[in-house]
């Protein structure tokens, strides 16, 4: 076994990367500190098992053979307590005793979009196509600004250095607050602002966000809202059969821009990666959705912004890419 398992920057490992709904799991194989295969990826709903170490067993019987003894976690939570609790998950995890639950020698723990942040760091460029800007590969050393859509907003940064070596940071900047760019959104601003007080970025550029886009563009038609929710909006925007609910992904889309443009500048980034479960979906509607102007309208440096470049994340794994990743990194 440790001979599969190898040294510190190769050999054989576990990674997993649990949400609230599934945990994921895969063996991948680290060579000279980066990822160079993920295989055997399956995948277990969280509330058919008791707890990670079930899970664990699980995914070892149906391997049919023995796990390594070294795995990284990527978690939808904070990873700084001593117990983590994950959101819509029943499961807790006690990071002091993991290692021993699980028979590991090396366990790696982290937040789920920093995962996110360590696979772009190591992608190739079939998973990371451009949605913006300048083609190319992405530039070897800099900043490059994450902004992942999914039910909330994510927002990472990795440090790439010159001379190889990145360092990723978590922040929370998908909850800066949303800044409308038009009177459309004004009244997008003002509806949300009745319903939550506070309106974050999150609460427009993230799933749940496609709804009230619908809304008050039906509001502004004098047209009726006929779907249920925002599961149907999606569905109907991306399937093209709803012109509404299509004007309103593409508005989705204008907004992200704009947001992933602030958050550019905020970090002073020389690259954007767009990540999180929506990227891949909405890839195809990006090029005629108004996103690259957005992402590029801010005034005096709008010629800087149009020199970035923007790519999407399409890796269909990437919070177990990203978590092998970190600990091929560790060393």
């Amino acid at each position: 076994m440790a001979g599969r398992e190898g040294t510190a920057t190769g050999g054989e490992v576990v990674a997993i990367d649990i949400g609230g709904t599934h945990a994921r799991f895969a063996l991948a194989r680290l060579e000279d500190g980066h990822v160079a295969a993920l295989e055997d990826v399956v995948v277990l709903r969280t509330a058919e098992h008791d707890g990670l170490p079930a899970a664990w067993r699980a995914f070892a019987a149906q391997l049919g053979r023995p796990l390594p003894h070294r795995a990284a976690l990527a978690v939808a939570c904070p990873v700084d307590t001593g117990v983590l609790k994950l959101t819509n998950n029943p499961w807790t995890i006690h990071p002091g005793t993991l290692g021993a639950e699980l028979g590991l020698e090396q366990c790696l723990l982290l937040n789920d979009f920093g995962a996110v942040g360590h696979a772009v760091a190591q992608l190739d460029a079939m998973h990371l196509p451009p949605a913006a800007g300048p083609e190319g590969p992405l530039p070897e050393h800099g900043v490059v600004s994450i902004v992942g859509a999914g039910t909330g907003l994510g927002v990472a940064m990795v440090l790439r250095r010159p001379g190889g070596g990145y360092t990723v940071v978590e922040t929370e900047g998908g909850h800066v607050g949303f800044t409308p760019a038009d009177d459309f959104e004004d009244r997008l601003l003002h509806r949300l602002r009745a319903r939550h007080g506070r309106v974050s970025a999150e609460r427009v550029v993230s799933g749940p966000g496609l709804l009230a886009i619908y809304e008050v563009l039906a509001e502004a038609e004098g047209r009726p809202v006929t779907a249920s929710g925002d599961r149907e909006i999606w569905e109907s925007a991306l399937a093209g059969g709803d012109d509404l609910a299509v004007a309103a992904l593409d508005r989705f889309c204008q907004c992200l821009g704009t947001v992933a443009g602030d958050l550019a500048l905020a970090h002073g980034a020389n690259a954007v990666v767009v990540a999180g479960g929506l990227a891949p979906r909405i890839l195809p509607r990006l090029p005629q959705s108004g996103f690259a102007a957005r992402f590029a309208a801010k005034g005096r440096f709008e010629a800087r912004m149009r020199g970035i470049p923007v790519r999407v994340m399409t890796h269909p794994q990437p919070g177990l890419f990203g978590a092998a990743a970190a600990l091929a990194a560790a060393g």
